[in-house]
């Protein structure tokens, strides 16, 4: 099986006649619709003629740019230092930062046209309803056409190239350990692998090694936070919002209602989390609370390793319990090669999985060492590849889902695999597995804590200086221990945990991290639900996911009966999750 993924779905290459011309159709295209939006805006003469235009074009560049942006997006995420990738991204930024007064301009005029909420329910535009409205919500941050334009110039000197900078650094750092008095050098993408060794000597070596190795580089990153953190305060402002949570909040089509009944109801829980934590240290060996590299060190006798084969036919299997669809879906991902696997110099850290609408397919980044957890990650992944099948059934301009709402399919999937692996599990494999699925949890939940913590006061330092990096690790250090508590040995923890996460280096993500918490306990909900009533739920669940790129969060979660303003809903997922905790205390007393 080979073990990169297969982008010739969209072009042979750079060279590729196919791409030169899209490349060039784009330009063309984008330069129409410069000309029309400045004749059409002249007045609302023939207005739903030239809404209905204005819709083709927004419908003709979208596909464009998302062919085109995938190909050079996921050949950069395998290979940084692509020369050729980069010049062509740098190109296609260009295209769309010389086309922000135009969009600007386009979106004011629909946005403030005299009873767009009366048009939008006729029959011609019924199915952008929601687009519309949303063009009409966000109308109110669009600064001046000029503003805008400058904006998007300056972004790519200045958020682009942070970014671009902090993947750089990350990607070619060499991490060098002595394991057993063996030295190596590894990359910063295969630390992950490390973290999860059996041998305890090969987790902590790795924490040794990538302190010292992050510490070359930290000064260079911590640049590029504080001028992506910048960037995102100075705009946010200008623009009118609050804060940059509350643009994130209103990105993620999310009310802060929400995200405090979540937040909230999660410090609640924060000692149950801890419980686990400290006996984890325990069965491990250690005093006190857990050293912050044996988060992922795996326990129970378990040590079984994946191929990539055996990884595919145990996510098949697992898949199939819920859905034979799923399971084809995981099928055609292995079969298709819409994956690529293993870390390697160059390749950036992480996964993350991308729906390619005009093609009617994902592809998946992954960093594969044959861990339990790498499985669960694919399984992740493919939860993202499977929302993008139902969201493909949709209009291209009713496709972009929000960030909460990013995460529920796939965090439901892992939730069908590990679950089905306990049920069929005992014994030391059971507290294994038990154990493997409290990890992701305890990430997802406490981890993410930590993070939201650190960017709002990353963000709140900045407010009134550059961000140095030994403020930023301070500032990491004192969010892990809000948010661990005494779960975690304090002598031994990731000051360096924003360092290597992409998501603070997006100044269009701010905040990349609550989602993940929604995902998990939204899904948790959900599957609570399957597992009460299984007839029809695979239907119902398949047009919640079609509905999440046009409605707002609370009115999906209402689809499926859940008031997620409510912290009873919030207090229930957690319940699952603090049973599971209850099991793990038992089994290893």
């Amino acid at each position: 099986m080979d073990d990169r993924y297969d982008l010739t779905p969209l072009y042979q290459g750079f060279d590729d006649v196919a791409f030169l011309e899209d490349l060039k159709e784009l330009e063309s295209l984008l330069g129409d619709y410069k000309t029309y939006v400045d004749e059409a805006s002249q007045s609302y003469d023939d207005f739903e003629t030239k809404l209905k235009a204005l819709i083709d074009y927004d419908e003709k560049i979208t596909v464009l740019a998302r062919k085109l942006s995938a190909f050079i997006a996921l050949t950069r995420s395998v290979d940084t230092t692509n020369e050729t990738a980069a010049r062509y991204q740098a190109q296609l930024m260009k295209l769309f930062s010389d086309s922000t007064v135009a969009s600007t301009k386009a979106n004011k005029y629909i946005g403030q046209a005299p009873n767009l909420e009366a048009i939008a329910q006729k029959e011609t535009f019924a199915p952008f309803a929601f687009y519309l409205k949303e063009i009409q919500a966000y109308t109110k941050y669009l600064l001046s056409d000029e503003e805008e334009y400058l904006i998007s110039q300056l972004r790519q000197s200045g958020s682009n190239e942070w970014a671009n900078l902090q993947s750089l650094l990350t990607s070619k750092v060499d991490v060098e350990i002595t394991v057993h008095g063996e030295k190596r050098v590894i990359t910063a993408s295969q630390l992950s692998g490390y973290f999860q060794s059996p041998d305890p000597e090969e987790r902590k070596a790795a924490f040794e090694g990538m302190m010292k190795a992050f510490e070359t580089i930290e000064d260079g990153v911590a640049s590029a936070l504080s001028g992506i953190k910048g960037e995102v305060l100075t705009v946010s402002k200008r623009r009118g919002f609050a804060s940059p949570l509350d643009e994130a909040l209103h990105k993620s089509r999310m009310s802060r209602e929400t995200l405090e009944a979540m937040l909230e109801t999660i410090r609640k829980y924060l000692p149950v989390f801890h419980r686990y934590l400290r006996r984890k240290a325990k069965l491990l060996g250690h005093e006190g609370g857990l050293p912050q590299y044996d988060l992922t060190a795996p326990i129970g006798k378990i040590e079984r390793t994946f191929t990539i084969e055996e990884a595919r036919d145990f996510i098949v299997e697992n898949f199939n319990t819920f859905s034979p669809a799923l399971g084809d879906l995981a099928k055609r991902a292995f079969g298709e090669r819409w994956i690529d696997f293993y870390p390697r110099k160059g390749k950036r850290g992480g996964a993350f999985c991308m729906n390619i609408h005009p093609i009617k397919q994902s592809r998946i980044m992954t960093n594969f060492n044959g861990k339990l957890g790498d499985v669960i990650t694919i399984a992740h992944e493919l939860g993202h590849a499977y929302h993008g099948e139902q969201i493909f059934k949709e209009h291209i301009l009713n496709a972009s889902y929000p960030m909460p709402l990013a995460e529920t399919a796939s965090t439901f999937c892992e939730t069908i695999v590990m679950n089905a692996a306990i049920e069929q599990s005992e014994g030391e494999e059971r507290v294994a597995l038990i154990e493997s699925m409290l990890q992701d949890q305890t990430a997802v939940i406490v981890d993410i804590l930590a993070r939201f913590i650190f960017e709002t006061n990353v963000f709140k330092v900045r407010e009134s200086h550059p961000i140095t990096a030994k403020e930023a690790k301070a500032l990491m250090r004192e969010a892990i221990i809000e948010a661990y508590g005494d779960g975690l040995d304090h002598r031994y923890l990731n000051e360096y945990a924003w360092l290597n996460k992409p998501h603070y280096y997006n100044a269009g993500l701010s905040f990349y991290n609550f989602p993940y918490a929604f995902g998990l306990l939204f899904a948790k909900g959900l599957y609570a639900q399957y597992l009460k009533q299984k007839t029809g739920f695979v239907e119902r669940y398949n047009a919640l996911l079609r509905a999440t790129g046009k409605m707002p969060v609370e009115e999906v979660a209402r689809l499926a009966d859940i008031d997620v303003t409510k912290k009873d809903f919030w207090r229930d997922s957690l319940e699952l999750i603090k049973s599971s905790i209850d099991e793990f205390l038992r089994l290893t007393e």
